[in-house]
């Protein structure tokens, strides 16, 4: 996990319990100290229009803004989630930034975390608007996944803004000095996770695109750690990509936490 990083428009970094955050200009929590790029866009239909126009006419990236105009963001259904069987626990609308990827922002990575806790912690400061970060999902011991933020939107979890919008953050339960913490069937559900971000994005399993939270620029994170066996997990993620595909219906969560 991580620390915030004080961007304005509310990233931060995926913090864990008993690591402190970080200072910062900004944070999840600066709606009260001025008005951002994005509510600016929401005051008046024509002002956000205006607004697009000059960001196309300064050399804007349309994908940057598009979605943002009113009418524009994807349907969403509220407990749906993005990877089956997955149980939906909803994080504090703080800890992300409602996004619309990929229309918005490439998925091109897959963040690899340990929480330095337990599974039952993670969920508790993941709904913790205080705590100003959270992951997409969260990973237990015997393979249970949550999903708390959808792949749609920006999680803070990385510790880089770059890596937050290009990123889906996976936490795992345990503790990177335990390397009892890492179980077969926790890497075998994890396995099957990513390998369905590498699919939906079309991105391959290597480490170039699988890192972890260590691994990220300018953080200072120790995560997964040295225990975290990356070439099994990188053959546990591409075997899974060798079956044949399912294209099941879209899946709603188990129960609620």
């Amino acid at each position: 996990m991580g620390k915030r990083d004080g961007k304005r428009d509310g990233e931060a970094q995926a913090g864990g319990p008993g690591e402190g955050r970080g200072e910062g200009d900004g944070g999840g929590r600066g709606a009260g100290r001025g008005i951002t790029r994005r509510r600016a866009l929401w005051i008046g239909g024509g002002g956000a229009v205006a607004a697009g126009a000059v960001a196309l006419a300064a050399g804007g990236e349309p994908a940057r803004w598009w979605w943002r105009l009113p009418g524009n963001e994807k349907p969403r259904e509220a407990g749906a989630v993005d990877f089956r069987g997955a149980q939906w626990v909803a994080a504090s609308p703080a800890n992300y930034r409602r996004a619309d990827r990929p229309a918005d922002y490439e998925i091109d990575r897959v963040v690899i975390h340990v929480v330095q806790g337990s599974y039952a912690t993670a969920l508790d400061v993941f709904r913790d608007p205080d705590h100003e970060a959270a992951a997409h999902y969260v990973i237990r011991k015997d393979g249970h996944v949550a999903q708390l933020i959808r792949e749609l939107d920006v999680a803070f979890h990385a510790g880089n803004r770059g890596y937050n919008e290009r990123s889906v953050g996976i936490e795992h339960e345990g503790y990177v000095d335990r390397p009892e913490s890492f179980t077969d069937a926790m890497y075998a559900s994890s396995a099957r996770l990513t390998a369905g971000v590498c699919r939906r994005y079309g991105f391959p399993a290597d480490r170039e695109h699988l890192v972890g939270h260590s691994e990220v620029p300018g953080t200072d994170h120790t995560d997964p750690g040295r225990h975290w066996d990356w070439d099994r997990y990188l053959e546990l993620v591409r075997a899974e990509l060798r079956k044949p595909v399912r294209k099941p219906p879209r899946e709603h969560p188990a129960g609620r936490a």
